[in-house]
């Protein structure tokens, strides 16, 4: 079973995360020495505590392993745990609350709005696909989802009247979204495409559909998104997640608060949204009317 669990880890890291191949391996060697001290302490994998990591993290300081290294391996753990979050094997993470030796922050990368509409234009829009990637893409960036919250979104938890979308988050939380008119006409749109697929047993209510009528893997959103990146020229290390670090960035640059989009993205602790610093429904709305860069490009009904 824990080979099974590492081989598709592997895929992961190559296909998800797009590693190069030297990169990957860096990961997987950092993840033995964390399989060889769980080996060695008789714990599987998917049990380890945050306990047990601090003592792994003692046996790392106490033979000699610099603290960058310390570091970057801690990093290829927690990668590893969210991994095994993402996939179901365990249902809280042991590695949340582990920290690193402190070697200087690195911000995570975001795109310009001249990027972000690059990479919009970049779609073609003559195709059924081009148009629901298009749809896909505008949500991504106008509400900040993450990638799982994307491909899980429903059509009945769109509210086109009033603006919003009902977002199911991590430990199934939900929280309502304000969503950008530009994102809901091209759904819209895309709605007319979608009317005409087969749609299979069980996805009848998922809003972005396969051409076989099913719900869209998460790969299939990366692959898109690195397809169009690299289409518009674009030579950073574009994910999904870069769409929702760029969406809360240029809400803080913009003068939004850092609540609000705590809030947005539906994190738990405001210490998760202060790396990007280095209410009640009508204020969460009116302000992230005010201050995200899209909303400026198309109005949803009823909007104040």
């Amino acid at each position: 079973m824990e080979e099974q669990i590492v081989d598709k880890y592997k895929v992961y890291l190559k296909l998800e995360k797009s590693l190069s191949s030297n990169s990957s391996d860096a990961y997987m060697e950092d993840l033995s020495k964390l399989i060889d001290f769980s080996r060695s302490e008789g714990i599987p994998l998917d049990k380890i505590t945050l306990k047990d990591l601090h003592q792994f993290v003692v046996q790392l300081r106490d033979i000699g392993i610099h603290p960058r290294s310390q570091a970057r391996i801690i990093s290829g753990i927690k990668s590893f745990y969210k991994f095994l979050m993402l996939e179901e094997y365990i249902s809280e993470d042991p590695t949340e609350l582990l920290e690193s030796p402190k070697i200087g922050l690195k911000l995570p990368d975001v795109l310009t709005l001249d990027e972000i509409d690059a990479i919009l234009g970049s779609i073609d829009l003559s195709s059924a696909e081009g148009r629901r990637n298009h749809a896909m893409l505008e949500t991504l960036y106008s509400c900040g989802l993450r990638v799982s919250e994307l491909v899980t979104l429903k059509i009945s938890d769109i509210y086109f009247d009033e603006g919003f979308i009902k977002v199911e988050g991590k430990g199934s939380k939900q929280r309502l979204v304000p969503i950008a008119g530009s994102a809901l006409k091209e759904i819209r749109n895309y709605m007319i495409d979608r009317n005409e697929i087969e749609v299979q047993k069980g996805y009848g209510d998922v809003l972005f559909q396969t051409k076989r009528g099913k719900g869209l893997s998460r790969i299939t959103v990366f692959h898109v998104i690195k397809t169009q990146a690299e289409a518009a020229g674009i030579r950073k290390k574009v994910s999904p997640h870069t769409f929702r670090h760029s969406f809360a960035t240029h809400l803080l640059e913009n003068g939004a608060n850092l609540r609000v989009i705590q809030q947005m993205l539906g994190h738990e602790k405001i210490t998760t949204t202060e790396i990007y610093t280095h209410i009640g429904k009508d204020h969460l709305r009116k302000t992230i009317l005010a201050f995200h860069p899209r909303y400026n490009k198309g109005k949803t009904k009823n909007i104040e």
